[in-house]
Parts: C-alpha cells; structure tokens; sequence
C-alpha cells in the first residue's frame, strides 16, 4: 500500500473499534515508526486521523526496547557524519478515550496494584521486545504490553478488543487478568497459532475445559 492508502485501511478500523467502544472506553495503538529515506512518522499520522475521528487523546507512552537481546543495527555510516542513522530502540503506545476522559462510576473491580500503578502511570515503559522466532509471528508485542495496559485502564470481567490479534498476546494477557476479549485475524495460520496458544496457556491454567464450551 502507498502511505495514503494505509492510513485509509487504518483509519477504517478505528472507525469501527469506534463504534463497538462502550462511552469512556480506552483505545491503544502501539506503533513503530518507519523508513530512513524519508522516514515516516506513522505515530504523527496515526494521532491525525483519530482526532479526526473524534477520539480524545490521553496521552503516549514510550516504550523502550533498550534491553532487548538484538538492537537494530541500522547504523547508515560508522563512525562519520556522512550519513549516520538513528536506530530505533522505542515504539510508542497512543491513548485515547472514547466520549469523555474518565470511566463511569461502576462496582466493578480494579485489579492492578499499588506498584503496578506507580510504575504503568509513568510516560516511558522499559522492557524487551518478544521473539518473533519463539513465537512464530513476524511482529510479536510481549503479554508485558498488552497486561499493563489492561491493569490500568478496565476492569475485571470486562472485554478486551484487539482487531489485529495475530499471534494471541492481547487474549493472554486478557486471560491473565481475569478478562474476556474478542480478536480478529483474517491469516488462517495465525488463526490456528493464536488458538493454539490460548489452549495451551488455560490448559497451563486449568481453564481449557471452560474454552472449549464457550469458543
């Protein structure tokens, strides 16, 4: 797709995560920039179109791959001012509400603790990124991502909407934490890897029999 084209396809499903969001709900993007010549700051573009949608921003966190096992070795030239390339050690997290800024009132459970808070509340995340090889995806987010996100910002029991599901990261961590969630996927192969690996993590669980009635 051209730039154009894929901020359309983007802003579409934003769109409808619009649309099925209960009034105050959250919606996150994590988003990697792309491209050197020139490069394209996707995240710019992606805050663009979802102000444009009517969505309120809360906010973007920063998070910081700089532990990982294999930085980007993207250096342009070594040691020379002739072309030297910045390599990418962050993505960046976008918040935003839906309706208005803070949830309704509701008996419902928080579940994250007093630790979790202090450290989920801060504007730069630092852990590793996940293997794409261990996992079998070419673009794995680690369950560390997704479960922060679901700790601070809904409740127990509730539903979790992850419209590019992929290899399941979102429904583990939905699953981790006492949630339920609903995910799409249109590769039949990611399909099976995902369901695959939620089987295996509530079988881990005990929880496999409870799937399988209600998949």
């Amino acid at each position: 797709m051209t730039l154009k084209e894929y901020r359309e396809f983007l802003k579409s499903v934003w769109n409808e995560v619009k649309r099925v969001l209960v009034n105050s709900g959250r919606a996150c993007i994590n988003v990697a920039n792309l491209g050197r010549k020139p490069y394209i700051p996707l995240h710019t573009f992606i805050i663009e179109d979802m102000l444009d949608l009517g969505f309120l921003m809360r906010g973007e966190i920063i998070w910081n791959k700089a532990s990982s096992g294999s930085p980007s070795t993207a250096w342009g030239s070594w040691l020379s001012a002739k072309n030297p390339t910045l390599r990418d050690i962050h993505e960046y997290i976008l918040v935003f509400s839906k309706g208005m800024f803070s949830r309704n009132k509701t008996n419902k459970k928080s579940t994250i603790s007093k630790d979790e808070f202090l450290e989920f509340t801060k504007s730069i995340w630092t852990f590793s990124a996940e293997s794409a090889k261990k996992i079998g995806h070419p673009a794995p987010f680690p369950i560390e991502l997704p479960y922060r996100l679901i700790q601070l910002y809904t409740y127990e029991g509730e539903i979790i909407l992850d419209p590019f599901i992929g290899s399941g990261q979102t429904a583990l961590a939905s699953i981790k934490t006492n949630r339920r969630y609903i995910g799409y996927e249109i590769q039949k192969d990611y399909v099976k890897l995902c369901t695959k690996r939620i089987r295996e993590f509530l079988s881990k669980s005990n929880l496999l029999e409870l799937f399988e009635v209600n998949k």
